[in-house]
């Protein structure tokens, strides 16, 4: 899939001042350092560093930050780099930056403050989701806390274990758009996982509830719904599920870079 993938990298800001940015005194969190420099650089750069990736457009509320600050302006400068600029919601913003019709798939959605993302992960993610309208990394709870035992992440319970997101997203096509528009009604509570089942349907929350339910089975069983096809990729990279959300998270990122 040389070149054939466009990755959209999200820079926005929460409707809420986030801690990071404050601490740091920058407009945006994706401008907040991690390991000498804005974080959304190393993912930035990995992703245009990858074969499969074509085009990068950075969705964001602020794209003149990013042109303003030195550390980054190599971005608004890199002709294989777009900005766009989105509102307040993730799945809102995706949706309208589809309708605009230049974007071809696949597309593969991942987040600023993925600093840890790597060749690796992507090799994965772009090997397993191909093929699939939809796809979603997540990371099984033994594979972070054999490595990271005092990482903290949000987990859903399933059949087959506890999994945490990675943040990473494919959209073969089209097709993905009713998810993401039912992902537009749901993501305010996109940390409340009863919730988020209980808009697939009562099966998927009863399922979930008894552990009757595998994640890989409940994703497939969704996409069918939706007449898509679907797709869990358990990431074998336990940093996958590790980004720049709080300070701690921070620390242990930078401890993991100064490592690698």
């Amino acid at each position: 899939m040389t070149g054939s993938v466009t990755a959209i990298l999200l820079a926005g800001a929460r409707p809420i001042p986030d801690p990071l940015a404050l601490a740091a005194g920058v407009p945006v969190k994706p401008l907040a350092p991690v390991a000498g420099e804005p974080m959304i650089n190393r993912p930035a750069r990995a992703l245009l560093d990858h074969p499969a990736i074509g085009q990068m457009v950075v969705l964001t509320q602020r794209p003149d930050v990013f042109a303003a600050d030195p550390a980054t302006a190599w971005l608004a400068e890199q002709p294989r780099v777009r900005f766009e600029t989105g509102g307040q919601g993730i799945a809102s913003s995706l949706l309208a930056l589809m309708e605009q019709g230049d974007l071809p798939f696949p597309l593969l959605l991942t987040t600023a403050d993925h600093v840890l993302l790597d060749t690796a992960m992507l090799d994965q993610f772009v090997g397993e989701a191909q093929g699939a309208d939809i796809a979603v990394a997540m990371v099984e709870r033994a594979t972070l806390l054999a490595r990271y035992p005092e990482s903290r992440r949000t987990w859903l319970k399933f059949r087959d274990g506890w999994w945490s997101g990675a943040n990473i997203f494919w959209f073969g096509s089209a097709k993905a758009k009713p998810v993401i528009a039912l992902w537009q009604e749901v993501e305010q509570d996109r940390k409340k996982g009863w919730k988020i089942l209980s808009a697939f349907g009562p099966f998927a929350l009863i399922g979930a509830l008894l552990r009757i339910l595998t994640l890989r089975g409940g994703i497939a069983r969704i996409g069918r719904r939706f007449g898509l096809a679907a797709r869990l990729v358990a990431m074998n990279s336990p940093e996958a599920c590790i980004d720049a959300d709080k300070p701690a998270d921070v620390t242990l990122i930078e401890s993991i870079l100064a490592r690698r």
